[in-house]
């Protein structure tokens, strides 16, 4: 696996475990909410995913642009799927989310290099 999908994964999976073992209800319960917000529901989950990733993208926050650009991978969604989703989120974010959209592609790239 790449080093920066390594990378990610192993840091977010560390550092949840530490935030939930501190066992604060109100984190706990914004976990589990957002667990069944992406959820099969009268959205299917990769739009709920691509979703994620507009709003992610348009909130420049890149660890949840990995997230979601992880998940729309394993939940198969093509390549060009996902470029469509990030131009509307440029589209929408503004030319400040350009530094966004690079990341978003290495780190795409990076996904498919896995295989």
């Amino acid at each position: 696996m790449s080093d920066i999908v390594t990378e990610f994964n192993e840091y977010r999976q560390r550092m949840n475990d530490k935030i939930l073992a501190d066992n604060n209800k109100v984190i706990k319960r914004i976990f589990n909410l957002d667990t069944n917000a992406f959820a099969e529901g009268a959205l299917d989950v990769k739009t709920k995913e691509l979703l994620g990733l507009v709003a992610s993208m348009v909130l420049r926050c890149d660890d949840c642009v990995k997230y979601h650009l992880e998940t729309c991978y394993k939940e198969g969604i093509p390549k060009a799927q996902v470029v469509e989703t990030l131009s509307i989120a440029n589209l929408i974010g503004g030319t400040i989310v350009i530094p966004h959209l690079r990341k978003a592609y290495e780190f795409w790239d990076a996904l498919e290099a896995n295989n």
